[in-house]
């Protein structure tokens, strides 16, 4: 683990990214951040933003897309980020209409898995990124493990997010620790100690990271992607603490 498979979710910073992107981008790498994890192009074209990447030293790793989107407009979407030079398109979460029970879950995991198929073919990856309501469980089985389960590895893998992981009263660590090889992206941030919770700067709140780091370590998690889904403040502020504390948790 290093800074160098550190990227940052650019939705942590979506208010200043729709007033001006490109100065959003500015402002991430001005923090020490070299990659990024995009959530829009905000009306720039994929070139525009190829370009501003380029000049500021920025990787695109990924880029979250609604499901709508990947069923809609799933190759101009490809040739989007391949264009950013990206390696991996994320579906970000499903319709809460399409998500009720163990059918709806079996369903979206064959559709997964023929996006996941497109994808691979035109030398992108494919992860599914989770928040709490995938750990229902049915029959005993978790929601999130049957789309997994239900999916080919080579097609379908998995953007783990520790939060919700935690939310839902699972042990990330334990959790990571499933999908061994099938788990290159990690969305890192914390939980506050607070009642009701919410999210916290990485470092900043109750989880555990040396055993997180050490599971995300053992199944090869290859980005550890700085995400806040709300701040308590100025979000460049968050992410620059989040940066500062993994840094030292990951010496």
């Amino acid at each position: 683990m290093s800074l160098s498979s550190l990227a940052v979710q650019m939705y942590t910073v979506r208010e200043a990214s729709v007033r001006d992107f490109r100065g959003a981008l500015r402002q991430v790498a001005g923090l020490g951040y070299t990659a990024v994890e995009l959530a829009g192009l905000y009306n720039l074209s994929p070139i525009e933003v190829r370009q501003t990447l380029n000049e500021l030293g920025l990787t695109c790793v990924s880029g979250h897309l609604s499901l709508a989107n990947l069923r809609e407009n799933l190759d101009q979407e490809i040739e989007t980020y391949l264009t950013l030079g990206a390696s991996y398109l994320v579906c970000s979460s499903l319709p809460r209409e399409e998500r009720g029970n163990e059918v709806d879950f079996r369903r979206i995991a064959g559709e997964l898995n023929h996006i996941g198929q497109r994808c691979r073919a035109a030398g992108l990856g494919f992860c599914y990124h989770n928040h709490d309501f995938e750990l229902v469980q049915f029959k005993g089985q978790y929601a999130l493990d049957i789309l997994l389960e239900n999916s080919d590895p080579a097609n379908v893998q998995l953007e783990a997010d520790l939060y919700w992981l935690k939310f839902a009263g699972l042990e990330p660590a334990a959790y990571i620790r499933r999908w061994p090889g099938r788990m290159p992206l990690l969305h890192i941030k914390d939980m506050s100690a607070t009642q009701p919770p919410t999210f916290a700067e990485v470092g900043a709140g109750i989880l555990d990271w040396a055993g997180i780091l050490a599971a995300a370590k053992e199944v090869g998690v290859k980005w550890y992607i700085v995400e806040q889904d709300t701040c308590p403040g100025d979000p460049f502020a968050s992410i620059k603490v989040s940066l500062e504390n993994y840094r030292k948790l990951a010496e």
